[in-house]
């Protein structure tokens, strides 16, 4: 193996560390965020990191009448994430040894899977409760769903590839492209779907025990290894979203494209930064709405969906910038 192949190992491997190991921390730092906004001590930024020992540490009970699926489908969907870490723009502005096997819509499918599997554990587990949450997440995904693809689309039109890096690199050097209104409405559909999937405010309250919750509901009658698991794969899930938001849509510049520690270092301290400006967005976001009625999420919904909508009507009324 030559030297160019063993580092783009190395930051493969790197880049997959960074979401496994980052992802609760990310978690940590909207928490306490949140809690500034509410004039609250809030807890420590390194909480979830002891909520997942605790998880891991603690017995896990399973339900009288559920299957084997219950067991293994958190790790399905663990494996799932992991996979989408080493194929996306995280820390590198150029594809890795993994990244060209997978583009937008491969991505897509990968978050597909882990959220399907994520389903059948809430249904396999036989409560009522995380049944419910998983009617309406599903429900709600039949809008969020093809926001997603229209969005995949419209990165299509702009860059003439579903291929994340040749987007970044693309919007990097051409601020027209950035500036066109097909880029900026969907920046704001893929912005509003982010909201959604990653349940923040105004969509959904998470961590109150009420019958608004969509991801709690489903991890209901989870406990142990199983709910640490379930509950590292929403960090690891947000910090994924967050990281592509940022890195293809929202401010692609700065990435050092040299293939080096150094440079994988340095795009790392990058993100980190670009990841603690959005937590400070969104957490004003959260604080300054309230959630809206279960109802009413699907015209939240609709509101992305139109905004991609029309970004591909401005593509094909205005043309490529």
């Amino acid at each position: 193996m030559s030297t160019v192949d063993a580092i783009a190992q190395a930051v493969n491997v790197l880049q997959a560390s960074a979401v496994l190991l980052l992802s609760p921390l990310l978690a940590g730092f909207l928490a306490r965020f949140k809690a500034w906004t509410e004039s609250r001590h809030g807890p420590p930024v390194l909480q979830p990191y002891y909520d997942l020992a605790k998880y891991l540490r603690k017995e896990t009970l399973l339900p009288q009448n559920s299957s084997r699926v219950f067991v293994v489908a958190p790790f399905v969907a663990f494996g799932a994430y992991l996979t989408i870490s080493i194929v996306v723009p995280v820390i590198t502005p150029y594809p890795i040894p993994f990244a060209p096997t997978v583009d937008f819509l491969g991505g897509g499918l990968l978050f597909g899977l882990a959220g399907t599997v994520t389903l059948l554990v809430a249904i396999d587990s036989g409560s009522n409760y995380a049944v419910l949450g998983a009617s309406r997440t599903v429900a709600f995904a039949a809008f969020a769903e093809p926001t997603l693809i229209i969005v995949f689309f419209a990165v299509a039109v702009i860059s003439g590839t579903n291929n994340p890096y040749v987007t970044n690199n693309l919007l990097t050097s051409s601020m027209s492209a950035y500036l066109s209104p097909t880029h900026l409405l969907v920046t704001a559909a893929f912005f509003l779907l982010l909201l959604v999937e990653t349940g923040k405010l105004p969509v959904e309250s998470a961590g109150l025990m009420e019958f608004g919750m969509l991801e709690d509901g489903r991890v209901f009658e989870h406990s142990g290894r199983l709910l640490g698991v379930l509950r590292w794969n929403g960090w690891m899930k947000q910090f994924l979203l967050f990281s592509v938001f940022l890195n293809v849509f929202l401010l692609p510049w700065g990435m050092s494209a040299a293939p080096t520690f150094e440079g994988a270092g340095y795009n790392l301290a990058l993100l980190l930064a670009k990841l603690l400006l959005l937590v400070g967005v969104i957490v004003l976001i959260e604080a300054t709405l309230a959630k809206v009625r279960l109802f009413k999420i699907r015209d939240f919904l609709a509101l992305s969906f139109s905004l991609a909508i029309l970004s591909i009507f401005a593509f094909v009324v205005l043309g490529a910038p």
